[in-house]
């Protein structure tokens, strides 16, 4: 999507409005960094103090980390995902598990009863990328794309309510899967998804939702 000059009033609203359409449509994915202010300025035609109004609105609504010195980054992808992500920064990393738990294993289920044959692409390009970070050897970039098969699995779970929720528990998610890797990856404590994936695409719906349970928490065993 790409960002289209502004010429009505109230100029921040309509920033706002712009900056948040970039990040719930993906063009901005959590986690990346969002084009500097001089850079907003010149692309959507406005002055700097409305790009800076409308970068802090977006920032105290949750969307948005503004970090001194590195860059605005994308945190979640709407306001009910910044309050979540806020909610539960102090949660126990335990309870966060189970509640992983509780979500993965059910969508991983449903996943297998009703996957069509492109989600199963999109589940095994995810897969791809998961592993290509992971040889990579950097750990933020192995929990975004983590966290984006889990998602995939979700999404093939074909279900609204469920996948809205997962997705406003995002950074909840991603905060956990950070922890469970903890600041470096180390080579034996990687665990597959494959037999998620196999389990889904054989319609094995008790299967799957062990195998998501299992790799909840692994990397700390």
């Amino acid at each position: 999507m790409a960002l289209s000059t502004t010429r009505r009033t109230p100029l921040s609203d309509q920033v706002i409005a712009q900056l948040r359409a970039q990040i719930t449509s993906g063009e901005w994915p959590v986690g990346s960094r969002i084009p500097t202010e001089a850079e907003l300025v010149e692309q959507l035609g406005v002055a700097r103090n409305t790009v800076r109004e409308a970068v802090r609105a977006l920032a105290h609504n949750g969307l948005l980390d503004i970090r001194q010195g590195s860059g605005t980054y994308v945190l979640a992808t709407s306001e009910l995902a910044g309050v979540m992500h806020r909610r539960f920064a102090d949660a126990d990393q335990a309870q966060v598990a189970e509640l992983r738990a509780t979500l993965e294993t059910s969508a991983a289920g449903l996943a297998a009863v009703r996957r069509t044959e492109r989600d199963l692409e999109l589940l095994a390009a995810a897969l791809g990328r998961r592993e290509g970070a992971w040889h990579s050897g950097d750990a933020e970039d192995f929990v975004q794309a983590d966290a984006a098969f889990h998602q995939a699995v979700v999404a093939a779970a074909h279900n609204d309510v469920l996948a809205a929720v997962y997705a406003d528990l995002g950074e909840v998610m991603r905060a956990h899967l950070r922890y469970d890797v903890g600041p470096e990856l180390i080579a034996d404590r990687y665990v597959s998804h494959d037999g998620i994936l196999d389990a889904i695409r054989e319609r094995d719906a008790a299967r799957a939702s062990v195998e998501a349970g299992r790799a909840i928490g692994a990397c700390r065993e």
